[in-house]
């Protein structure tokens, strides 16, 4: 093949041949701003992944308080129905220990069997995780204990209890009855 010179080139092919080459530079320029809008997109889908992520969180942070929150719901009925139906047996627990209190001088069969009572009631409650409260010597505290009378003492500190008329209950943080006790001026 021979080269042709320009002037054997006919003008038809000029024309396509420039046209080409302005085609390509417009490419060419297109290209340029190409990564631009790729990056406006990336940008963009970036965004957008970030605002779902963002829900996705919010969405498991509420689903993990529901959950918390249910079985705190739960744990609470619980402990409300144990301290209704306990409520009704704790008469029995003040006469069991009223009456060990009282047969000091009886039959020893007598005592071991209402000790026995006692102690089954005790188990009861542990299972239950009913406590017992209101102890002689123990702190004061109105949120926990009533005052019935207030006495003058030399052995115990002021603010103290002295003597403990009904023994108060509780489950966990609830109180089921509060202690009745005499508490040094």
């Amino acid at each position: 093949m021979s080269k042709k010179n320009k002037a054997e080139i006919p003008e038809e092919e000029i024309k396509a041949e420039e046209e080409t080459v302005e085609e390509v530079e417009a490419e060419a320029v297109d290209a340029e701003d190409v990564p631009d809008e790729r990056d406006e997109k990336i940008r963009k889908l970036e965004d957008d992944l970030a605002a779902q992520k963002d829900r996705y969180m919010r969405l498991a942070a509420e689903y993990d308080n529901y959950r918390k929150r249910t079985a705190n719901e739960k744990l609470g009925i619980y402990d409300d129905a144990t301290s209704k139906a306990v409520t009704e047996i704790l008469p029995v627990a003040d006469s069991v220990r009223m009456a060990l209190e009282n047969l000091k001088d009886s039959d020893p069969e007598i005592i071991k069997g209402v000790e026995l009572i006692k102690s089954q009631l005790d188990r009861s409650f542990e299972k239950l995780k009913i406590e017992s409260y209101g102890e002689v010597g123990d702190e004061f505290d109105p949120n926990l204990h009533n005052a019935i009378s207030m006495v003058d003492s030399e052995e115990l500190k002021s603010n103290q209890i002295a003597a403990v008329f009904q023994t108060g209950y509780k489950i966990g943080d609830k109180i089921i009855r509060h202690a009745m006790v005499q508490v040094v001026n």
